[in-house]
């Protein structure tokens, strides 16, 4: 069995996380080692302590590998008393932990901004002050946390997006070397298709009324249909991981794939996202990888709650086409992602 820990960087432990300490005490057994991370802001959106705590780890993975992240799951609650600062802080410190070896659970992240304003939306369908509707929120992100467990599939359904071309793309010559490679170690058992979102294949969201969205979504469905709801949706549903190939683009994703992203919204409000993983390749010409993984990790974990495997994300730096290939380092990088993808499948899947 595993541990259960509180980990707390605010200046006060009463209200939200006296909250967090109850709730955690009524469980004692879990499975696997789990966190609860509760961060208070500072006024340029920072927290001193956190931060530190995230450099020693750091320092303590480049030396052994064996971080406090190594083999962990984790929820974060947020906390400032500014309106701003909360999701970027988040984006960050579950990038950072989660290249650390830490695991995310989808939706994993609760925030508290000033005067707990952005529960107002709660409030229309809960009652209770904000304060109350949080500490609801808290109880049952803990419960997800403490009872969130691998998949466990017989079979293991891999699904790969791209907007690129092989003969040109950096990024999708990383992912052929890592999908060749992985393919080899496991053959049959695994079943990986490719998407290719082309140009006036998808459209991004037009911001359809909440209750025409909701309306299509029954039928796992969408206003303008097309490609997202006879190739996308279907794949998506099937899937139990997705891998976005994410060429940098003005430090952001594509635009394509951004639109993809977008429209996932119809389906998200029929099912659930949280049994199925996100991976990502990323390749930036000069700079800018973490950009793209923190939006990844704010779009689909954060907001639309997809499962964060630890060391989700490969990268490398290459700008010309073809330059990925030259890469001094390639190969190490492929095989050190391919066996942490292995090591990832054989917690998920029955075959291994």
């Amino acid at each position: 069995m595993g541990n259960l820990d509180l980990i707390s960087f605010v200046q006060t432990e009463k209200g939200l996380v006296a909250r967090c300490k109850e709730t955690l005490e009524t469980f004692k057994a879990i499975e696997d080692s789990k966190t609860l991370f509760v961060i208070e802001l500072d006024a340029i959106g920072e927290n001193a302590a956190a931060n530190a705590f995230l450099r020693d780890e750091m320092e303590r993975h480049k030396n052994n590998g064996q971080s406090y992240f190594i083999n962990r799951v984790a929820a974060l609650i947020i906390l400032s008393d500014s309106e701003d600062y909360t999701k970027t802080y988040a984006r960050k410190f579950i990038f950072l932990s989660n290249m650390m070896g830490c695991e995310w659970i989808g939706h994993p992240v609760i925030e508290w901004i000033r005067d707990g304003i952005n529960f107002k939306t709660w409030s229309k369908t809960m009652t209770g002050s904000y304060e109350e509707i949080a500490s609801i929120q808290i109880d049952k992100l803990i419960k997800r946390l403490v009872e969130y467990a691998h998949l466990k599939k017989d079979q293991f359904n891999i699904l790969v997006l791209h907007a690129g071309h092989k003969n040109i793309s950096n990024t999708l010559m990383y992912w052929d070397f890592i999908r060749d490679k992985l393919t080899n170690r496991y053959n049959e058992k695994l079943v990986i298709q490719e998407l290719h979102v082309e140009e006036g294949q998808i459209t991004d969201c037009y911001g359809c009324s909440f209750e025409t969205c909701t309306y299509y979504a029954l039928e796992k469905s969408c206003f303008y249909g097309g490609f997202v709801v006879e190739s996308l949706y279907p794949r998506i549903e099937s899937a139990d991981a997705v891998v976005w190939i994410c060429p940098n683009y003005n430090d952001a994703v594509s635009a394509k794939l951004m639109a993809v992203i977008n429209r996932l919204t119809a389906l998200y409000r029929s099912m659930s996202f949280q049994d199925k993983y996100i991976l990502s390749v990323i390749v930036s010409g000069n700079s800018g990888n973490d950009t793209v993984a923190g939006q990844l990790v704010g779009a689909l974990n954060i907001n639309k709650g997809f499962r964060l495997p630890p060391f989700f994300a490969a990268m490398a730096i290459a700008n010309d086409p073809g330059e990925i290939i030259s890469v001094e380092d390639l190969s190490e990088r492929v095989e050190v992602y391919v066996n942490r993808l292995c090591e990832n499948l054989n917690k998920n899947a029955t075959f291994f």
